[in-house]
């Protein structure tokens, strides 16, 4: 039998007993025996079925097993009087146990149906039901019963109990039916169950009274009754029908509107019965049933409207504030900034944090976001408690002082600089993470953009120096707009080839023979004349524009040496360096984007070197990653300013490198003794011990070469051996020149 298929076999066999059980002769022992062994065996099954699938509620199930073996016992207990003592007396002993089976199963369904926060509105629409069911019992069903004078008081009780119990049993499946989170096959089951009881219920109470009933035609509602609940409990969804775990908002759906709208106007269409309208007991219950359901329906629209208000209340706080660490959003801050600068003149603080993405990408999102709470939270405690912090994207955070004086906002920015360099313990890694800091005041701020605009701005340049935090001042926007204006100028000098590449010799020790060149850049300006590379270099990379221009170099510098080995055979350099900026390698697919290039050139991978600097590689992540690509492609790697980064010598053990480029700072006191000439010395015996070649950059002097060669230098670089130029001469000797 395959697992889940338990219920239907259940309600398959139970239709076949019920069908062998009416075949079997009436009023016979077989029958009776066939009878209660359906009753006693859906009692068992349902405790089975509690075992098998263990669900959560496990309780209101075996309640429901319980309730099903009373049944069963006021069963035997009939055929016992009817068989044994021959008597068949109503109400009998047995009517104790069927009366005494409904308790478990309306509890069993209580708790089934009970949840932690269970809406109001859902036991309001049940009570409605009831409420128009009840009305609907009693003018059809309880009052005619207890309006028999043949009938003895206790006939009449027990008469009515039985319809009174099922419709209570069926407002608690009700409540499982209308509230659709708590809705499932095993619930729906139940509701046909408790259905069938009622009808064979209520048929065999009319019937007794008015007819003498005797026989067994009602039988087969209480027999299915058992097998659907049995099914019930063998069906998979039992374990689903758990009331803790749904967060699904608990909507009114039409199905549910329409049963409501029906139990509402039970009462009056009754009325318009003649039978029921000319009864004074009847219009008495139907108006205190009107009455009822008119205060059930008041409440339910009062819990709708304060459904309605709590919503728009919790929608305000989302949208005012940030989700992840529970401070203002935006939106918030720029309101109450708008507020302050009306009636003030405020002063903000704006924190951007460094390396987030880095984090991202090595340790996961996870981390980022438990770094981004941890930041929160020291923010929120140096800021004071009478500011208003916000979280203003994804790494900014700013802090709103109303009524501060520009030395108390420059304190708490310089509280925030030293907070948010101490480390962060999170998820067993210690992460570090520098920041950014800006201070603007209001005064002379159109709107809180500006505002805004200005610590913007003094928050960048902060980032650029490295200062703890900087402070907005006019020459900052001059800055700003200047470099505007010279990206602008990039972009069309790109358009317009005003761009033009030279080449600075490598020369090898000590037959100076010119073994590779170094691509630079230089930009002739139609009006500015040339312009300085570190006057426009450090503008494209802010603005990414040195991605498109970093393209343009390296594809002309491939092609230029393709070219020389053409025409100048064995006196051409071997290999062409690249600078690349951090840009470059952090954009993804950039090691594809150099194999393209490579690719249409027809130079080999080989033959190209590309130069980084350390802090380009410095935080791992996505540049790492591109160079081990290119790397594997065959393209050299040099790690350019050698000396001058943070870790130099970690990064050796991280960052796949073929060259050092030996910063100029140590060539220039070689010639003296002291601890230059030492630390050149040491660098190359690294880079042998390593199996690196090392380029002493800068050399500008004839007595420079001759230290730099004397302790093992054997790849040179600078003025003495040549300027960058368009068209080096790689045949004639260099020619030694001053700067």
């Amino acid at each position: 039998m395959r697992a889940g298929d338990q219920w239907r076999w259940c309600t398959t066999a139970g239709l076949l007993a019920t069908v062998v059980y009416y075949l079997l002769p009436a009023g016979t022992l077989w029958s009776s025996a066939g009878y209660n062994t359906i009753g006693l065996l859906a009692g068992l099954i349902i405790l089975v079925a509690v075992r098998w699938h263990r669900p959560q509620r496990p309780l209101a199930w075996i309640l429901f097993g319980v309730g099903m073996i009373l049944s069963v016992l006021g069963d035997f207990t009939w055929v016992y009087l009817e068989r044994v003592q021959h008597v068949e007396p109503y109400p009998s002993v047995a009517d104790v146990f069927y009366l005494a089976s409904y308790p478990p199963l309306i509890t069993g369904l209580f708790l089934l149906q009970r949840r932690r926060g269970r809406e109001l509105g859902s036991l309001i629409d049940a009570s409605m039901v009831a409420t128009g069911l009840g009305l609907v019992l009693w003018v059809f069903v309880l009052h005619p019963v207890a309006a028999v004078d043949t009938a003895s008081m206790l006939e009449r009780a027990v008469s009515t109990a039985y319809p009174s119990l099922d419709a209570l049993l069926l407002v608690m499946v009700a409540g499982l039916l209308i509230d659709r989170r708590l809705r499932t096959p095993s619930t729906d089951l139940l509701g046909v169950a408790a259905a069938l009881l009622l009808v064979g219920d209520v048929a065999f109470s009319v019937a007794s009274l008015y007819f003498d009933y005797s026989g067994r035609a009602i039988d087969w509602c209480w027999l299915m009754a058992y097998v659907l609940w049995a099914a019930a409990a063998l069906h998979p969804s039992m374990t689903a029908a758990t009331p803790d775990a749904p967060d699904v908002p608990d909507r009114v759906g039409r199905g549910r509107l329409v049963v409501l709208g029906g139990s509402s106007v039970l009462a009056p269409i009754m009325l318009f019965l003649p039978s029921v309208g000319a009864d004074t007991v009847d219009r008495i219950v139907i108006a205190a049933g009107a009455t009822m359901l008119f205060l059930l329906g008041v409440a339910r629209m009062a819990g709708v409207m304060s459904k309605v208000r709590g919503q728009a209340t919790e929608l305000e706080r989302l949208a005012n504030q940030d989700d992840l660490t529970g401070l203002h959003n935006r939106r918030r801050f720029y309101r109450a900034l708008g507020e302050a600068l009306t009636d003030g003149c405020p002063q903000i603080v704006l924190m951007g944090l460094n390396r987030l993405r880095a984090i991202n990408d090595e340790l996961g999102h996870q981390v980022g976001d438990e770094v981004i709470v941890r930041i929160a939270e020291r923010v929120r405690v140096l800021a004071g408690p009478d500011v208003l912090v916000a979280r203003l994207s994804g790494d900014e955070f700013a802090v709103l002082l109303r009524d501060a004086p520009e030395g108390g906002a420059d304190a708490v920015a310089a509280r925030l600089a030293d907070a948010v360099h101490d480390p962060i313990n999170t998820r067993g890694y210690e992460v570090l993470v520098g920041a950014g800091v800006g201070v603007a005041g209001g005064a002379d701020a159109a709107d809180p953009a500006e505002v805004l605009r200005r610590a913007g701005v003094a928050m960048f340049a902060a980032k650029e120096s490295g200062e703890p935090y900087r402070r907005w001042a006019p020459a900052l926007d001059e800055r700003s707009v200047e470099e505007a204006r010279l990206g602008a100028q990039i972009r069309h000098a790109l358009g317009e080839r005003q761009f033009q590449v030279v080449y600075q010799p490598i020369v090898a020790m000590p037959g100076q023979r010119v073994a590779a060149v170094e691509a630079l850049v230089r930009w002739h300006h139609p009006r500015l004349g040339m312009v300085s590379p570190a006057r426009f270099i450090p503008v494209a990379e802010r603005n990414g524009l040195i991605v498109e221009l970093g393209a343009w170099i390296l594809e002309t510098a491939c092609e230029q040496l393709v070219r020389w080995t053409a025409e100048l055979g064995s006196d051409a350099p071997d290999r062409v360096s690249v600078n690349v900026s951090a840009r470059q390698l952090a954009r993804p697919g950039f090691a594809g984007t150099v194999a393209d290039v490579l690719s249409r050139t027809g130079l080999p991978a080989h033959r190209l070197t590309v130069e980084v600097t350390e802090t380009a590689v410095f935080d791992g992540g996505p540049a790492v990653t591109a160079l081990h690509e290119l790397r594997a492609f065959g393209v050299r790697i040099a790690l350019d300013d050698f000396g001058t980064g943070h870790s130099s010598l970690g990064l050796l053990q991280a960052v796949p490198v073929d060259i050092l480029k030996i910063d100029k700072s140590f060539v220039d006191r070689i010639t003296e003794a002291g601890r230059h000439a030492v630390i050149a010395e040491a660098m190359i015996q690294v880079s042998n011990g390593l199996g690196l070649d090392a380029v002493a950059e800068g050399v500008e002097t004839a007595e420079q070469a001759q230290a730099l060669t004397r302790i093992g230098y054997r790849l040179l670089q600078g003025y003495h051996f040549g300027r960058p130029e368009a068209e080096p001469a790689f045949t004639r000797p260099a020619v030694s020149t001053r700067a």
